[in-house]
């Protein structure tokens, strides 16, 4: 029997736990042929703190790769880490080329634990070659407001307004997601469909073992509509997915802790409620 095919453009995590060995994870433990094309390598320094280095890869290198992933046909594609405007560019193009209908914009901008964009130009390359194509976008609350153009959404009704602004520029969904930033009594995202808002709400957990939340969230949404879900499904699926893996996240070394990429069906998932909001004005 065939797999739905999954890919990755993205970036390789060195230390595993984020990036397209996240993606890949995620959409093994999905049940689907997960593939990756390579933008950048990020490594992390244990001599300095872990501290980051960003190495691009040559754009025929690249372009080789996509090449050889939409000619197998793409089910459902996601990006990740895209350094540079030609990198974005490049990827855009593949997916307008490819014709894929599901795919999966997760925005990063900054490696976690980084508070700089990678390169400025690229929210104004993101927003004209990638937004147009997604289906979902999955931007953290920076990224959020970088690509509506606001400050950094501090409450639900600034996170509903930049969700809306988002969807102008050409997503047709966006979960704005990694709330903790909000005061809230849950651990939340913001589901945003284009017509109306959702609130995504689990249990907090008092935990730092949290790298590669966000890809893994982007990723198994991806997985989820190669395996023929709803938007609506395949966002409250990953929520789950997700929840679980950061409630047994683990210690990888002393500076960081990545999620549990099996712990949703290995432990089951915590529950997650989905509750719809008031429409906002503005």
């Amino acid at each position: 029997m065939a797999l739905p095919k999954t890919l990755t453009i993205a970036g390789s995590d060195a230390s595993g736990g984020a990036g397209l060995e996240a993606d890949l994870k995620a959409f093994q433990e999905h049940n689907t042929y997960g593939m990756a094309a390579v933008s950048v390598i990020a490594t992390m320094d244990p001599d300095n703190n872990w501290a980051h280095g960003v190495y691009t890869l040559p754009i025929d290198v690249l372009e080789a790769q996509l090449k050889t992933a939409f000619s197998t046909t793409i089910d459902a594609v996601k990006t990740g880490m895209l350094s540079t405007e030609e990198v974005i560019i490049t990827a855009g193009k593949a997916i307008a080329e490819a014709g894929v209908k599901n795919v999966v914009i997760d925005p990063v901008m900054v490696c976690k634990g980084e508070d700089e964009v990678l390169n400025p130009g690229n929210v104004t390359a993101m927003v004209q070659y990638l937004l147009p194509h997604a289906l979902v976008t999955t931007p953290n609350l920076f990224e959020a407001g970088q690509l509506a153009g606001v400050k950094t959404p501090k409450t639900i009704a600034e996170m509903q307004i930049a969700a809306e602004k988002i969807t102008q520029l050409g997503a047709k969904n966006v979960v704005i997601k990694g709330s903790r930033g909000i005061a809230h009594d849950q651990a939340f995202d913001l589901f945003y469909d284009g017509e109306k808002h959702y609130l995504l709400e689990t249990a907090k957990i008092d935990t730092t073992y949290n790298h590669g939340a966000g890809c893994t969230f982007a990723a198994s949404v991806t997985a989820n509509l190669a395996l023929g879900l709803s938007v609506k499904e395949a966002v409250f699926e990953a929520k789950e997915f997700v929840a679980a893996g950061i409630e047994h996240g683990w210690k990888l070394n002393e500076f960081v802790g990545p999620v549990h990429h099996g712990a949703k069906s290995r432990f089951g998932a915590p529950k997650v409620t989905l509750t719809e909001l008031e429409p906002i004005t503005y």
